[in-house]
């Protein structure tokens, strides 16, 4: 079973939803369930998708350098893509990651899946809690 939290998931169908007919292609990265502030009910050490990095984020350090400043370490293990087609499946043209979110119109719960680098379904589970507040060093 793959988690996701219910702030992420809404700002990703919104997010599909503003681009179509255009596609959407988000890295997302987790945090482990004992991170959060309020009980989930998962094992401590399990990844819930809790954050998406924009895609052009690094892309000139990247283009020019070869080195990805996009992804934070030891993160963007999955993927969110939408297909305004209306395909709820992988296809051979698509990025993928250990894990992949497609949604498709109209963008809603219903119109979500998650699926492994195979293409196999995986369970979607929906969590309702706030990932804890990161700060960066002063």
């Amino acid at each position: 079973m793959i988690h996701v939290t219910r702030d992420l998931l809404t700002v990703l169908l919104d997010h599909a939803d503003e681009r179509d007919p255009l596609s959407a292609n988000l890295q997302l990265s987790a945090t482990p369930a004992a991170e959060f502030d309020t009980q989930t009910g998962l094992d401590p050490e399990t990844p819930v998708l809790t954050h998406f990095t924009l895609a052009d984020v690094g892309g000139s350090v990247n283009a020019v350098f070869g080195v990805d400043l996009g992804t934070p370490a030891g993160r963007g293990r999955a993927r969110f893509l939408s297909h305004p087609d209306g395909a709820l499946e992988l296809s051979k043209t698509d990025d993928l990651a250990a894990v992949v979110l497609v949604a498709v119109p109209p963008y809603d719960d219903d119109h979500v899946a998650a699926f492994d680098r195979a293409g196999e379904p995986v369970e979607l589970g929906i969590i309702d809690a706030v990932p804890p507040e990161e700060s960066v060093p002063e």
